[in-house]
């Protein structure tokens, strides 16, 4: 810290003495000039050279005073490099101490690896010495072998030889005939293990055939067909009948003119009775009077316009019915068009079960049978839940209806293994998946648990819509109504088309072919029906 304090000083007073030469060479030159100029400087030319001086001693002393701050930021400088380096000595002092320690550890840690190496090394020689005494007894006990085998071998031949000469046949021919012996054997123990295994095999599959469909059956707990031709639709008040009914009979018979259903007047208090064999027909018919009732005005044109709407709501309940089944099952992928068609399957019965929950019914047996043979239960419920899609078509489109159900879901896009469950749940196509033998199990199941069809209902169903077939038929009919359980069949014909006298050949008609191909008891009115309208609006 002194010598950088000297240095600074030194530096300053060489600083100062050369702006003083730096004067006095100025002074010298000035005063050279005036000497040449006169014998004897003028006043202005000393003030000035005075002040030249005055100016060298200012820039002087603001040199020193620069030197000495120089010279004390030098020394802090050089204080703060000692104070630094005086904190490295130290810190090298403490990493030398700290690699010294380590180098100590890592020595003491190289010497016990190195014991532990040589103890090693001494096993591995020991264990080296006792494998080659084990080598050397090996081959001992080898040579010991090989001349014992070669005496059997010599004992085996002469016994071969004596009992050639004793039995009169050859090593090969008593070969032969052992292996023979063997092989018979063999095979008749093969033969009554089969048939034992597949006697148990046979057993072990009908216990559980019958485990898993009474498991399905168990868990799938619907009610019993309770399927009725009648509707009841409750009143306000016993007063709604006369409106009902209207004046000498108009608005009952307009009712059961557009809907095809009988409309049941009794006794029964603030209900009427609702009457046809088509559940779609009799549910419009019950929501046209429900409409009617609540909006007060009964007459032709509003039973009309009512039964207009309410078949189009009857469509959308169909529709909702169709989704409602498919998210019960957890389906959610199908095209809508046979999502509508599997909708309207909700008023259709089969032997007086209704055909919608029978599928829903089938594909949750299908589904749980899946589960317990390790399959897909998703195909399984889907497979049951469109096999009788085509009851939705069979008015429409002629054959059998597990067909024409197979043909909509292939041009709908569903997979193959479905199409061929629905075609083949009827055995008119031949089963080649395990899915289609399912499909017909669950369908089995579903109509035949006790309680689940009725099959008078059935039978009185299909009478009544061949009674409806047979007079639609005839040309100029425009609508055809099955009433009173079959005993009144109505045939509306188009006023324009059927005159009068013709409508008589109608009823005739129609009787005679209902006498020649149907069986029924009692007797049946055939009633034809020629009305003309006429329209006009004032404006």
């Amino acid at each position: 810290m002194e010598t950088a304090v000297v240095v600074a000083l030194t530096v300053a007073v060489l600083v100062f003495a050369v702006v003083a030469i730096a004067a006095l060479v100025v002074l010298a030159r000035r005063t050279g000039a005036i000497g040449l100029r006169a014998t004897g400087p003028s006043p202005e030319e000393l003030a000035e050279v005075q002040a030249e001086l005055e100016r060298a001693r200012q820039e002087a002393g603001e040199i020193r005073t620069r030197a000495e701050a120089e010279a004390g930021e030098i020394a802090g400088r050089s204080e703060a490099v000692e104070k630094s380096a005086i904190k490295l000595r130290q810190e090298v002092e403490e990493e030398t101490r700290v690699l010294k320690s380590e180098l100590k550890e890592f020595r003491a840690d190289l010497e016990r690896r190195e014991n532990r190496l040589a103890e090693r090394e001494q096993r591995l020689d020991e264990e080296a010495r006792r494998q080659a005494e084990r080598g050397r007894k090996l081959a001992e006990t080898e040579t010991e072998l090989a001349d014992r085998r070669e005496d059997l071998l010599q004992i085996e031949d002469e016994r071969r030889a004596i009992l050639e000469r004793v039995s009169g046949l050859t090593a090969e021919q008593a070969k032969n005939e052992l292996v023979k012996e063997i092989e018979n054997q063999a095979k008749r123990e093969a033969v009554l293990l089969i048939r034992e295994i597949e006697s148990e095999a046979r057993k072990e599959a009908e216990k559980r055939a019958c485990k898993i469909v009474t498991l399905a059956v168990q868990r799938v707990a619907t009610e019993q067909t309770a399927e009725s031709v009648v509707s009841v639709l409750h009143l306000p008040g016993d007063e709604m009948k006369g409106r009902i009914i209207g004046r000498e009979g108009r608005n009952i018979r307009a009712f059961e003119s557009t809907t095809g259903v009988n409309l049941i007047i009794d006794d029964t208090p603030e209900a009427v009775l609702l009457s046809c064999f088509d559940p779609v027909r009799r549910e419009t018919a019950r929501l046209t009077l429900e409409k009617l009732v609540l909006d007060g005005r009964i007459h032709p044109q509003r039973i009309e316009e009512a039964h207009e709407r309410s078949r189009a709501e009857v469509q959308d309940l169909c529709v909702r019915a169709g989704e409602d089944a498919l998210v019960e099952l957890g389906i959610t992928d199908m095209h809508p068009e046979l999502v509508t068609l599997l909708g309207q399957l909700r008023y259709r019965t089969s032997y007086g079960q209704n055909v919608l929950k029978h599928l829903v019914e089938s594909a949750h047996i299908a589904g749980i049978m899946a589960v317990e043979l390790g399959m897909d239960p998703k195909l399984l419920k889907r497979c049951t839940v469109l096999h009788d899609i085509g009851k939705a078509l069979t008015h429409e489109v002629e054959g059998s209806h597990a067909l024409i159900g197979a043909e909509i879901a292939r041009r709908y896009g569903e997979h193959e293994d479905v199409v061929h469950a629905i075609e083949a749940h009827h055995n008119e196509v031949e089963v080649r998946t395990v899915e289609a033998v399912l499909t017909q199990a669950a369908d089995a199941i579903s109509g035949s648990r006790p309680g689940a069809r009725r099959e008078s209902l059935e039978a009185y169903v299909k009478r009544l819509e061949r009674l409806e077939q047979i007079a639609q038929s005839f040309d100029g009919v425009e609508k055809v109504f099955a009433m009173q359980a079959g005993r009144e069949i109505r045939v509306m014909v188009k006023p324009d088309t059927v005159d009068d006298i013709q409508t008589q050949v109608i009823a005739r008609d129609v009787a005679k072919q209902i006498e020649e191909e149907l069986t029924y008891p009692g007797q049946i009115r055939i009633t034809v029906v020629r009305e003309s309208r006429s329209t006009e609006f004032a404006r």
